[in-house]
């Protein structure tokens, strides 16, 4: 039985640095290659349930501003992105990658039975289960459960913020928060863990070994990696100063330094705009707008755009028609954003919503209705881009989409 002195163990500094004194089980966890080696998802949640309408915005449709007269975005301030669609005028910087060809926008994407409630059909969208099924894993979190078994840090999809989303806690296997290397490297590394560390013999005997031990040893060598790799590449590009900025430029800097990260996940908001809708939207989506077009030409710089894929989302779209509070109240299907380099088709991928046939048929009171599973979209990203059996992941079959 080896046993590790505890000042030499402590001298070590971290535990990736200490590899020679782990024991077995742990040095398995060393690296293991995923499929589709180079590519990567970022996932944006729009938490809140953002406005779809007033985001992708059918600038040509009477119905529309006929139950909008006064949250419509004006026909002539939309950003034209056909004859029938325009994107919101706060959301320059993504009509930018539109007009480079970085850019597809998929409208109408829902799910049957569609729910109104912020906390249930934000888990059905992190869960990616049917709105009549209750699910406790997320389907990244399944996709790690399906191919990370034997991976190196536990650093292939990291969320970048404090608490854990549901999308990413699997069954065995879940992601890391990562609000800030330094603030990770500095935390997993506390005198009081390593204390912890200190007071817990490492055996070569992997059955004596404590699983608290296992998980800790597991997070400061994360830790360790993660800093490491995020020195490699200091970006100067100039992202929007907020959480948002901040989180994308850390993501970028992750991806070019070569971070073994497969999925990366990053939310903005709040978009629930009961009241007062306007000012707020075009905060947020400056915030939006500005980031991922920076982001997008930081990776394209670093030849790494053509990697990535971004895909945004929001729990809900909003009511067709405005409320009485110049804000919109919670609706049902909505649109989404894809960016990057290696897409195989880019602009609108599919038809504008159809205001005149919704959920009640009349425009002040109905919904739309979604023409797009959001589980063909998990599952074209699952088996298109990060080439995983996306049935193991999502639990049944589903549709691919042909932007990939």
């Amino acid at each position: 039985m080896l046993i590790v002195n505890r000042r030499k163990f402590l001298q070590t500094g971290t535990l990736a640095s200490a590899s020679m004194m782990l024991p077995k089980f742990l040095k398995a966890f060393e690296r293991k290659k995923l499929p589709g080696e180079n590519k990567i998802m970022v996932v944006v949640q729009l938490s809140g349930g953002n406005d779809g309408l007033n985001t992708v915005i059918p600038y040509r449709n009477d119905i529309y501003y006929k139950v909008r007269p006064e949250l419509g975005i004006k026909r002539q301030a939309a950003l034209p992105l056909n004859d029938e669609l325009g994107i919101h005028p706060a959301l320059q910087g993504l009509k930018e990658l539109y007009d480079d060809g970085s850019l597809g926008v998929l409208n109408s994407v829902g799910y049957p039975n569609p729910n109104r409630s912020h906390f249930r059909s934000m888990d059905i969208w992190q869960t990616a289960s049917g709105s009549d099924q209750l699910l406790n894993t997320g389907w990244i979190g399944r996709y790690l459960d399906a191919e990370c078994d034997g991976c190196g840090h536990t650093t292939q999809a990291i969320e970048v913020d404090d608490t854990l989303a549901l999308t990413l806690r699997g069954a065995r296997k879940r992601g890391l928060t990562v609000p800030d290397p330094q603030r990770l490297y500095a935390s997993a590394h506390d005198t009081y863990f390593k204390k912890l560390v200190d007071n817990h013999p490492v055996h070569d005997d992997t059955h004596n070994v404590d699983y608290l031990y296992k998980t800790l040893a597991e997070t400061m060598s994360s830790a360790d990696y993660i800093y490491k790799e995020s020195k490699i590449y200091k970006s100067s590009a100039h992202y929007p100063n907020s959480e948002f900025g901040k989180g994308l430029k850390t993501i970028a800097e992750l991806i070019v330094s070569g971070c073994d990260t497969k999925v990366y996940y990053i939310s903005i908001g709040s978009f629930d705009t009961h009241v007062n809708q306007g000012p707020r939207q075009d905060q947020l989506f400056k915030q939006l707008g500005d980031g991922l077009k920076t982001f997008a030409g930081d990776l394209k710089t670093n030849n790494r755009l053509q990697d990535v894929v971004v895909m945004t989302f929001s729990e809900f779209g909003r009511r067709v028609a405005q409320n009485a509070s110049q804000g919109t109240d919670h609706g049902t299907a909505n649109c989404m954003f894809l960016i990057g380099g290696g897409m195989k088709k880019q602009g609108v991928l599919n038809a504008a919503p159809d205001l005149s046939h919704l959920t009640l048929g009349n425009p002040e009171l109905g919904d739309l209705i979604y023409q797009i599973d959001f589980r063909d979209v998990y599952a074209t990203l699952l088996h298109q881009w990060l080439d995983t059996d996306d049935k193991t992941v999502l639990g049944e079959n589903h549709q691919y989409l042909d932007f990939i």
